[in-house]
């Protein structure tokens, strides 16, 4: 299936990777799809490719930009992109990476287009950190994570909410990190910055989100 055309955007900045093509099926099986059919611009591969990714990479971009219609024309102009420039595809790790890369700056640039940007600033985010006297807590945290939360439904729009108020590069650390369980180093590789910058911006997102949730982490039922 070949993309219908449409307006051509800027491309990833993330550095693309290689590597068999395994991805899953909407049952959790996996499949392979033909990397060498895919360079040489096989619609059957690529529709294959369409369909098994769509599903997660529509719910990481629906996450970032917070509206379905929006996502849904991302979605699509991430596929568009992917097929005219599978041939910058440089094969230094997973194609899905390069390919979630196109898709997540697509998100974060439709998000600085429309200024719906988030309601923390970065120098909020610092101050909600957990404060130290003589190398100890002033406050003992609540131990808790994004994920673990999500798990309460009647908890899940009070995290989105949080998850919201984050500047834009913590907000898409969460969601890649927390949320949709990538590795730190396969987050790294789709923003485009190193593993240790991602470790430190989740360790400031989560406790930023603590602060902003604590009261209500406290009423949770332990697991």
């Amino acid at each position: 299936m070949k993309p219908s055309k449409k307006a051509n955007s800027a491309g990833p900045g993330a550095v693309p990777d290689s590597g068999d093509m395994v991805t899953s099926t909407a049952d959790g099986a996996e499949e392979a799809i033909s990397l060498e059919a895919l360079m040489a611009g096989d619609e059957s591969a690529f529709e294959q490719l369409v369909v098994q990714e769509s599903p997660r990479l529509f719910r990481v971009i629906v996450r970032i930009v917070g509206d379905d219609d929006e996502a849904q024309s991302i979605l699509q102009e991430t596929f568009l992109q992917a097929y005219q420039r599978m041939n910058t595809f440089r094969r230094e790790s997973k194609l899905t990476t390069w390919l979630y890369a196109i898709g997540i700056n697509l998100a974060r640039a439709s998000l600085r287009k429309a200024r719906r940007l988030s309601s923390l600033e970065d120098q909020e985010v610092e101050r909600m950190q957990p404060a130290f006297n003589r190398g100890m807590f002033v406050e003992t945290p609540a131990i808790w994570d994004p994920a673990r939360v999500t798990e309460f439904s009647d908890r899940q729009q009070l995290v989105r909410k949080g998850i919201e108020q984050l500047p834009e590069d913590y907000k898409t650390v969460v969601i890649l990190r927390d949320m949709e369980e990538y590795s730190t180093d396969e987050v790294a590789r789709m923003l485009g910055i190193s593993s240790g910058a991602v470790r430190v911006r989740l360790h400031r997102a989560r406790g930023a989100l603590r602060k902003l949730l604590d009261p209500h982490m406290r009423r949770l039922p332990k697991s």
